[in-house]
């Protein structure tokens, strides 16, 4: 009997239609919800999607409901549903809870949406985290830094990417913080922690195991690069540090990651050590799957279907290459132009494009994907790719 999938928004973003395109080839049925009009959807998306229901808006949420309502009175039961977008986590959420869908529940949310829950978690697993609290008021901020000191940071306890971060480094900028910050919003302060942010990447299955994992390191953060509209790049490594690989499939049980995706985030001291930044439960965003796919001549999108479809657990690979992610920018004057690149590196490119504007703040305007077997090749590549004239 074919299972029943439901997918949201599944043009978006692009690249993810290959996800109904694999759920479709594992042998479910795929049943897509979104505001895109059908006519504008890609042609290889509607050719994987059993039918497509247009709402008018997603976050209309009795809407959301008539329509799964829909399909399970045509269809039966809703076996799966999924947008892997960290945006709809909460909204798939009530909907497995309402349907009765196998997958994370509200309950599970807390742990892997609140970074002061993700703090304690990350404790019982063993790891150490950056000193963190709660904070409602100027008075509680200067209490806590009196004991981190300077520089701190503060995000949103629950929030989506870098949105309404800020690294604060001196009394001045903390009160100019707070006149900005709404007085019902729920921050965390926390101290900042100097390193690298490394990324550990993949695929787990029923049992908070890795189907297939890896590791990206990043030239800078989000926050930073978004604050400081800052391009960026990051790339994949072919060995990845034992330490790293310990803590990330600590996290995987930790947080009971199953039949998901997931993004941990870390930062790489100066003294050797990975402390974790943040978990998502979801794909690493952007184009990091294709990277994936690029560095192990794998297929992640079918991988995921075909564990979520039939069960299957196991993918047999190899980190062939590193890959690089090297986004640039309008308004900044870069050293090489396009041409320049596609001549020096065209073999090596696996992919250029412009990006969708909602993506421009962290990813930048245009990106470039490339790959080589060596190391010092993707050094060289993040230098004539993203190196600005004086």
């Amino acid at each position: 009997m074919k299972k029943n999938v439901i997918y949201l928004s599944p043009h978006f973003p692009n690249n993810f239609r290959h996800f109904s395109v694999a759920l479709k080839k594992s042998g479910a049925r795929v049943l897509g919800i979104g505001d895109e009009p059908y006519h504008q959807l890609n042609s290889t998306l509607k050719s994987a999607l059993t039918e497509y229901y247009k709402i008018s808006d997603m976050h209309d949420y009795d809407e959301l409901i008539r329509a799964c309502g829909y399909f399970t009175h045509k269809y039966g039961k809703i076996d799966r549903l999924d947008s892997l977008n960290e945006y709809w986590l909460d909204t798939e959420a009530k909907l497995r809870d309402d349907f009765n869908i196998c997958g994370l529940r509200e309950k599970d949310m807390k742990n892997i949406k609140c970074k002061s829950a993700m703090k304690e978690v990350y404790r019982k697993a063993g790891l150490r985290v950056a000193k963190g609290k709660i904070i409602k008021t100027l008075k509680e901020a200067e209490k806590f830094i009196k004991g981190a000191g300077y520089p701190v940071v503060a995000k949103p306890d629950s929030g989506v990417g870098a949105a309404n971060t800020y690294k604060i480094n001196n009394a001045k900028e903390l009160e100019k913080v707070f006149a900005e910050i709404p007085e019902d919003a729920s921050y965390i302060m926390e101290e900042f922690i100097s390193g690298d942010i490394y990324s550990f990447d993949g695929l787990a299955d029923a049992n908070s195991n890795a189907i297939y994992y890896t590791c990206h390191v990043f030239s800078q953060g989000v926050m930073e690069t978004v604050n400081e509209d800052m391009h960026i790049n990051y790339y994949s490594l072919i060995d990845i540090p034992i330490k790293l690989e310990k803590a990330g499939k600590k996290c995987l049980k930790a947080f009971n990651v199953k039949e998901r995706f997931f993004h941990l985030e870390f930062f790489f001291t100066p003294k050797g050590e990975f402390v974790p930044l943040e978990v998502n439960i979801r794909p690493p965003g952007g184009f990091s799957i294709d990277m994936m796919n690029y560095g192990s001549n794998v297929d992640l999108f079918q991988a995921w279907a075909d564990l979520i479809v039939n069960g299957k657990n196991e993918l047999e690979y190899e980190r062939k290459y590193h890959v690089l992610y090297a986004g640039r920018k309008e308004g900044i004057e870069y050293t090489n132009s396009h041409k320049d690149i596609l001549k020096k590196y065209g073999e090596k490119i696996s992919l250029h494009q412009e990006l969708p504007l909602v993506f421009r703040n962290a990813l930048g305007d245009y990106c470039y994907i490339t790959k080589s077997d060596k190391f010092e090749e993707i050094e060289e590549m993040i230098g004539f790719i993203q190196s600005v004239s004086k």
